[in-house]
């Protein structure tokens, strides 16, 4: 039997088109109806395979939570520091001047650049041979004036006995009453030694100021003459400046004033009611730190900067009194922190779990994230302090999430109250299965600024609502 016989037998299908392609009728059709066979059979195989396909199997995949670290929010009553930065300066400097001429014979070992010395100490010395001899002169104007007045309280004397033995009951003028008892002569005498006695005392003060003397214990920044120099009246000697207190002029922007208890310059303040300002600085690789006092304000806003400029003071920055570590030496950068007031109603989180718009992911009681815009009094370094939008208690999710999305399901691993919150994105302690693996994003590298997060701070307000 012919193959394709065999195969129409078993299919009732190909039988039908066999038949017909060997009936005489199909001689004159078939190169027709060979491609409307084909196309038939391939759809009756393609309905046969599609009504014999097995039932699909339903397959439930539970979704897996999230594992994470929560804060817990805890509202604190806070001190907020305001940072600042500025150079040393002395409070006291003074550029000493000659105050008389003269060549100058003598030079102390500590009027040199740098150079310490105490209060009263001998910086250098005039030669004083002609006011010596001014005061001379003048001492010896003052002893003959001396010897004129009392010349001339003798003479009075006698005028005044003559007076009443002579005196007449005519009447006269006061006048020559006054001439008659050499009152006239005697204040004339008077009159000259008073300018005498002042010419003394104009040549002992010049004979004094001869020797220079150091007005307050400090350094010398620079010396301008020496040895042999001739000077005049109003030469500049040295440059000094005083050691025992020191100032910092802070800038101070106008947003940054309501975080501190600045002093007014109009009252009296306590001691201990001034402001503590931290310095530190980096010297010879090593960071070094000292304490001041924020004492006082210049008044003014600066017109160009639009800054309030305070003034710190620092006690003895070269250690000359207490012993000092490192000497806070006039002319250092330092940076300050301002200690401020205490603001409540504050919760601290770190800064790496805030998200565009202020925003951060809070863990709701049904353990899944939800979106919630906080608002942010300032941030300073890798902390932000909230002021609204948490309430106490409330769980903070720590975990920085890649992708999630409002009712993303969580399983917490750790809670810990906002204060004891660590400043970097931690991996939570409790293993996950390997087939679940956690979808936490790695810790960013650099903590955004101010300006990149788009935060500006409120006006504080002691009472705010959380």
């Amino acid at each position: 039997m012919h193959p394709c016989q065999d195969c129409a037998i078993k299919c009732p299908g190909i039988l039908a088109i066999y038949l017909w392609s060997t009936s005489p009728l199909s001689l004159l059709k078939k190169p027709i109806l060979l491609p409307i066979g084909i196309i038939m059979l391939a759809s009756l195989i393609a309905a046969a395979l599609v009504l014999s396909k097995p039932e699909p199997k339903q397959v439930i995949v539970e979704q897996q939570p999230l594992l994470v670290n929560a804060a817990q929010a805890v509202k604190e009553t806070l001190q907020i520091s305001v940072r600042a930065q500025g150079t040393i300066t002395p409070r006291t400097s003074t550029a000493i001047i000659s105050e008389v001429s003269g060549k100058i014979i003598e030079v102390s070992t500590h009027l040199k650049a740098g150079g310490f010395f105490n209060q009263g100490d001998i910086l250098l010395r005039i030669d004083d041979r002609n006011y010596r001899a001014e005061l001379k002169r003048a001492e010896a104007a003052v002893a003959s004036a001396k010897s004129a007045l009392a010349t001339e309280l003798g003479k009075a004397e006698v005028a005044r006995q003559d007076w009443i033995k002579y005196r007449s009951t005519v009447t006269r003028s006061q006048t020559a009453e006054d001439l008659a008892l050499r009152k006239p002569q005697l204040a004339d005498a008077q009159a000259k030694l008073d300018y005498t006695s002042a010419d003394l005392d104009h040549a002992r003060d010049q004979l004094e100021r001869t020797v220079i003397r150091a007005p307050y214990q400090g350094i010398v920044r620079s010396k301008q003459v020496d040895i042999g120099q001739y000077v005049n009246v109003g030469s500049q000697l040295a440059d000094t400046f005083a050691v025992d207190i020191a100032e910092l002029r802070m800038a101070l922007p106008d947003s940054k004033l309501n975080y501190l208890n600045l002093p007014s310059s109009h009252l009296e303040h306590q001691a201990d009611a001034y402001p503590q300002v931290d310095l530190y600085a980096e010297i010879g690789g090593q960071l070094h730190q000292w304490q001041g006092k924020l004492i006082r304000t210049e008044g003014v806003f600066d017109e160009r900067s639009r800054v309030l400029f305070a003034v710190a003071e620092i006690d003895d920055p070269y250690g000359l009194s207490h012993f000092r570590e490192q000497p806070l030496r006039i002319g250092t950068f330092v940076s300050a922190r301002i200690e401020g007031r205490q603001i409540e109603n504050l919760v601290v989180l770190p800064r790496y779990i805030l998200r565009a718009g202020n925003k951060i992911w809070i863990i709701d009681e049904q353990q899944r994230l939800q979106n919630r815009q906080i608002q942010i009094l300032r941030t300073e370094g890798k902390n932000m302090y909230v002021t609204a939008g948490l309430s106490e208690g409330e769980l903070i999710c720590l975990s920085n999430i890649s992708g999630a999305i409002p009712g993303t399901l969580v399983a917490v691993a750790n809670i810990t109250p906002t204060h004891d919150t660590d400043h970097e994105p931690s991996i939570p302690e409790e293993a996950v299965p390997a087939d679940h693996p956690l979808d936490i994003a790695p810790a960013p590298g650099l903590i955004p600024s101010d300006d990149e997060l788009n935060v500006a701070p409120p006006a504080l307000d002691r009472n705010h609502p959380a």
